[in-house]
């Protein structure tokens, strides 16, 4: 089989299989990534294809439009296109719970993924055990010194305080007052 004839034969599987219209441009953009067909190819294949009667052409001004033989499909009945669009709606409704499900699902995973393991929850216990104990060693130290300041102590050295930042508002005044 040469590759004129697998081009021909691949757009017309194409075109059966999407069952509908396209423009030679539209075929070749959609073949050419896959089987790198040219363009000069795909208008010769489909004018061969038109003219043996397996696809069909029309002409919208100056541009052609390919579609399959609609003869070739079978007919479809009222009741069969109900029983295939509840199909649709039942396959639509498993999609939406499935997508809901895997939404669930990668919220769950991203919420493990963030938490911590096993391993790291016992050496962060660790570690905040550590912590602790310096804090402790710490808390005793301070508690067994001797120096503490009493209330009283602390009182008077508030005064004197006082008393100076009161003599140093006031020398301050006068020295900003002789400037």
């Amino acid at each position: 089989m040469s590759k004129k004839d697998n081009g021909v034969a691949l757009i017309l599987s194409y075109l059966n299989e999407k069952n509908r219209p396209y423009s030679a441009q539209d075929v070749f953009c959609n073949l050419q990534k896959q089987h790198g067909l040219g363009k000069t190819a795909v208008v010769k294949a489909m004018e061969q294809l038109a003219l043996e009667g397996k696809i069909k052409e029309k002409m919208y001004g100056k541009q052609k439009i390919y579609f399959a033989d609609q003869g070739q499909f079978t007919e479809v009945n009222d009741a069969d296109l109900k029983a295939m669009d509840s199909q649709i709606s039942e396959l639509g409704t498993q999609v939406q719970s499935i997508s809901h499900s895997c939404r669930q699902l990668d919220a769950e995973l991203k919420e493990l993924n963030s938490s911590l393991t096993t391993e790291e929850m016992i050496s962060e216990i660790q570690e905040l055990k550590t912590e602790c104990s310096v804090y402790r060693a710490r808390l005793e130290k301070i508690k067994a010194a001797t120096n503490h300041v009493t209330p009283e102590e602390k009182e008077k050295v508030y005064k004197e305080r006082g008393v100076y930042v009161k003599e140093w508002k006031k020398r301050k005044r006068l020295v900003m007052h002789q400037t």
